[in-house]
């Protein structure tokens, strides 16, 4: 296997939930080394659920693949010291709590930045590092209700609605390994590190881009219309004659081959659907023809029909349909992982693939402390040492031993 684009950097996470991990997850499948350290008791995501899987959170499975676990205490003096020693030798710092709470810890970024100037010091909130509203705690539901991303999704009349997964959390922790990747780039250049400030709000407004600006432009606040587009026409889920699909007809080409593929119906020939400037004016109408003419057939038969004439559609998958979708598969993006607890797991893998393949899985999520001894040898720390700490709980082993590869 070819190194890996980050391999030979080591990424230090004291972060904990989602959004970081995230980060740290791209930074580690891209083949950092992330050394995760968990305070004591652990990432507060292996206690979400069920589903657990033989007492293991699947939300913190889903997460923390080709991660090390060190189990550390750093809010005493004893475990700091140890904690920066680790610093000293890493590349990358990521954190996502509440911001001003690491300064009383001296792992606020301008100390960091002080001690370490190499670093480049990653920091993911809620709101941001500046602002009246900095010093809040910040979660995907609060950015998503803030951003006006729930106001424009849900059913046409209904209540606004929460995107059903941890979109601000993902995205920010994507937008953040950005971060990450281009001030590694730039201390390449001179030398020094930076700060990342990624937060969940900004990255649910600017994922909100296109809707405000077309609210700046007309005047006009979106509200809810069950998934359809606010400006392509038809861009949108219609009925057939037993379950919905989804069309893309957004451009002139796709619209005549979308009626061919009707058999080009004279009720689609009317002045009024030639543009799409028109088609917007009189969805309504438009779709209560367009399902009238699907309900002639299943979904099955209008997906290989459109398909065929070129005109982009789908089935709405739910999720026992996602997992056997061909193309996934045929992308490797369910790899499986011996874990030590729970046995074979399928994860969800990168999307990114590199030189035509897949990112690899180098290691199962990490048992709580599975390698803190490991990580501390590897700093120069004596046994004795070690040994002091996990006598005083200090630092954290868990001694299962990792699966054979």
């Amino acid at each position: 296997m070819a190194p890996r684009p980050l391999s030979g950097l080591t990424v230090v996470d004291i972060s904990t939930s989602y959004a970081g991990p995230f980060c740290s997850l791209m930074l580690a499948d891209l083949g950092a080394d992330v050394i995760k350290v968990e305070k004591p008791g652990g990432d507060d995501a292996r206690t979400w659920g069920p589903p657990f899987i033989a007492g293991e959170s699947a939300w913190f499975l889903s997460v923390n693949r080709n991660k090390r676990s060190l189990c550390l205490d750093f809010s005493v003096p004893e475990g700091r010291a140890i904690l920066d020693r680790i610093l000293a030798r890493s590349d990358v710092l990521v954190e996502n709590l509440k911001p001003g709470s690491l300064a009383k810890f001296g792992l606020d970024y301008e100390t960091v930045h002080a001690r370490h100037p190499h670093l480049v010091y990653a920091a993911i909130s809620g709101f941001g590092l500046t602002g009246p509203e900095a010093h809040r705690t910040g979660y995907d539901l609060i950015a998503q209700a803030l951003s006006g991303l729930m106001s424009v999704t849900g059913g046409p009349d209904g209540e606004p609605q929460r995107v059903g997964t941890a979109l601000s959390d993902i995205v920010t922790g994507i937008v953040a390994a950005l971060g990450v990747t281009a001030l590694l780039v730039a201390r390449g250049r001179h030398g020094e590190g930076g700060l990342v400030d990624a937060s969940l709000l900004d990255v649910d407004v600017a994922l909100m881009t296109p809707r405000i600006v077309s609210y700046l432009a007309s005047g006009v606040v979106p509200v809810p219309t069950g998934g359809t587009d606010s400006v392509i026409a038809l861009y949108q889920k219609v009925r057939t004659a037993d379950e919905p699909i989804v069309l893309a007809t957004g451009t002139p080409v796709l619209w005549d081959r979308f009626k061919k593929a009707l058999g080009s119906p004279p009720s689609l020939e009317r002045p009024e659907y030639a543009t799409n400037a028109g088609r917007q004016t009189h969805r309504a109408a438009l779709v209560d023809e367009v399902e009238r003419l699907l309900a002639q057939h299943p979904a099955a038969y209008w997906v290989d029909r459109f398909r065929a004439f070129g005109v982009p559609c789908a089935r709405i998958n739910y999720l026992d349909g996602v997992v056997r979708e061909a193309q996934l598969l045929a992308r490797d993006m369910f790899p499986t992982v011996s874990h030590p607890v729970a046995g074979t797991v399928k994860l969800v893998g990168s999307p990114l693939h590199l030189d035509g393949s897949a990112l690899p899985i180098r290691r199962p999520p990490p048992l709580l402390g599975q390698h803190s001894v490991e990580v501390l040898q590897e700093c120069g720390f004596a046994r004795e040492e070690i040994e002091g700490w996990l006598a005083r709980g200090i630092v954290y082993q868990n001694n299962r031993p990792e699966p054979a590869s």
